[in-house]
């Protein structure tokens, strides 16, 4: 990356040139546009500045996606502070561990998880400010505590005019920089601070840039958590740099909330991960397409296209009407969902990205994508398979460019891992790359199981088509000695509905359909059910590690 370009210069512009157009928007609430936002950034910035914070100090932010998150965060980059995102669903002992972990000076924190932290346990931090209405909750400094006397009647003596866009001033960032600490607790169990500098950052704005066609006047709904590198990067970051209206759902994203805001709002790209569409897919479009005179119309040439345009049609409705892309990433698609949007010619595209590329690895066009495939290397982006035979042979993804971090947080061991003498990532995905250049991921290396025979087994295919049968919800399958054994939460609204009452007995016949569809040596030997869902990790993935 060119050492000119600047990420924080972007907002800088954005700001300048869309001051009075709607920036942030809480869905059902408050709304502040662009000029809004960098006055209550000058108001923190002063703050900072007051309480002695300096560029380079690190500050926490836990909270609801909300207009307050987006501006506080805002307020820290654009300061040149690390700013810390912590996912708000972690538990209170996570949220106390990467405050202290991340030698945090200060907590942003909205009232949802201030109520269940205690303070003691974070015993380096100088102070907590409530995100809701910017106040001082907690302080052990005296200059901090002090600086919230005194901040706002500093910043009007400072701009007794009005704050205007020539007032924008602020830092000026350096590639490799460290901009963001984000924290994980990813399907090892761990939590690593991913060291994200600027250059990642900006690159990923440039990319989104190249590919997603936005600019003022249009919306988005953030769903994702903006905590999570995902979501940041594009229903935010990406979003607040082209003059884009940004809402924030402010609740769990339901699917009914999430489709009543997407009526409303008609948002121009949505971004979500795959246990959104396909709870949609399954519950709305595969129940109609199974009956009978249906798969015998989807069978007919000609026919068929009329029926899966309608669906489409329906379906894009019901994103709000205006929805040019649907961008799925953050986890693994189910191979059936993805095959069926493919063929009703769906303008949805399945990315690739990890928290450690800030996030994107690849991506391509709803209108190329093939079936199964995350796409090509991103702008900028290299990626090669650790392979004899990468077209063939699964080996693991590795990845180099200007999106790849600097490494973790006060854990040399770990960057080592993951990052070799070279700068290319191991992703610790296991794929192939056809010679277009298109990427299939077959499973995580760790989450490879090996066969009586010494076949390699990757879980995740075998999990692809125990999803696609009737009654299963999800499923995990793991390795008891040389035997496969498959976890299933079962759909309990279609077992009732059906009145089966037998479960075991209908398990056991599923696990027969299953062991036709899939090599012996894959073979599934028992079918254990599930009570309750499997725990997941913020991105929606099965926290494995819980159950192996």
């Amino acid at each position: 990356m060119d050492n000119n370009q600047s990420l924080i210069r972007l907002y800088a512009t954005s700001f300048k040139e869309n001051w009075l157009h709607s920036a942030l928007t809480d869905y059902k609430g408050i709304s502040y546009t662009y000029g809004d936002v960098a006055c209550h950034i000058a108001k923190l910035h002063t703050l900072f500045e007051l309480a002695g914070i300096k560029p380079g100090d690190h500050v926490a932010l836990c909270g609801r996606n909300c207009s307050h998150w987006g501006i506080s965060f805002l307020a820290t980059l654009t300061y040149g502070i690390v700013a810390v995102p912590i996912l708000h669903d972690f538990k209170a002992d996570n949220v106390h561990n990467i405050v202290t972990e991340s030698d945090s000076r200060l907590l942003f924190v909205g009232d949802s998880n201030r109520k269940e932290l205690d303070y003691d346990k974070m015993p380096n931090l100088e102070g907590v400010i409530r995100m809701e209405d910017f106040s001082l909750n907690m302080s052990r400094s005296t200059q901090l505590t002090e600086s919230f006397g005194k901040y706002l009647d500093a910043f009007n003596k400072k701009y007794p005019q009005g704050y205007t866009s020539a007032d924008i001033k602020y830092y000026t960032d350096k590639p490799e920089e460290v901009a963001i600490i984000n924290y994980t607790s990813g399907t090892s169990g761990f939590s690593k601070g991913v060291l994200i500098p600027y250059r990642a950052l900006y690159n990923n704005m440039m990319f989104a840039k190249k590919v997603l066609s936005m600019k003022s006047g249009m919306n988005v709904l953030s769903i994702l958590p903006m905590a999570h590198m995902y979501g940041m990067a594009f229903e935010f970051l990406y979003e607040l740099t082209q003059g884009v209206q940004v809402f924030f759902l402010t609740r769990t994203p339901s699917p009914r909330i999430i489709f009543d805001a997407f009526s409303k709002i008609g948002p121009t790209i949505v971004i979500a991960v795959p246990l959104i569409i396909e709870k949609i897919i399954r519950k709305s479009v595969m129940p109609k397409l199974q009956k009978p005179l249906m798969r015998f119309a989807t069978k007919i040439p000609g026919v068929n296209n009329i029926i899966y345009r309608k669906i489409r049609n329906r379906l894009l409705k019901a994103f709000g009407g205006n929805v040019t892309e649907v961008i799925i990433g953050g986890a693994a698609f189910s191979p059936d969902i993805d095959a069926l949007l493919h063929r009703m010619k769906f303008p949805y595209t399945v990315g690739y990205g990890a928290t450690e590329c800030a996030p994107i690895i690849s991506y391509s066009d709803w209108q190329e994508a093939k079936v199964g495939s995350c796409g090509k290397a991103a702008y900028g982006m290299e990626v090669k398979i650790n392979s004899l035979d990468p077209e063939n042979v699964p080996g693991e993804i590795l990845v180099l460019g200007p999106n790849v971090m600097l490494g973790y947080y006060k854990n040399d061991e770990a960057k080592e891992q993951a990052l070799d003498k070279d700068g290319w990532y191991h992703t610790g995905d296991n794929g192939i790359i056809d010679s277009e250049g298109f990427i299939f991921i077959k499973g995580r290396c760790k989450n490879m199981l090996l066969s009586a025979n010494g076949q390699n087994v990757y879980p995740e295919e075998i999990e692809a088509v125990i999803n696609k049968m009737q009654y299963v919800t999800e499923s995990l399958v793991k390795q008891e000695g040389e035997k496969f054994i498959a976890l299933v939460f079962p759909d309990e609204e279609a077992l009732k509905a059906d009145n089966v009452s037998d479960i075991p007995a209908k398990m056991e016949e599923l696990r027969k359909s299953v062991n036709k569809l899939i090599p012996s040596y894959e073979h599934i030997s028992e079918i254990r059910v599930m009570n309750e869902e499997f725990e997941k990790t913020p991105k929606k993935s099965i926290k494995r590690y819980l159950y192996e």
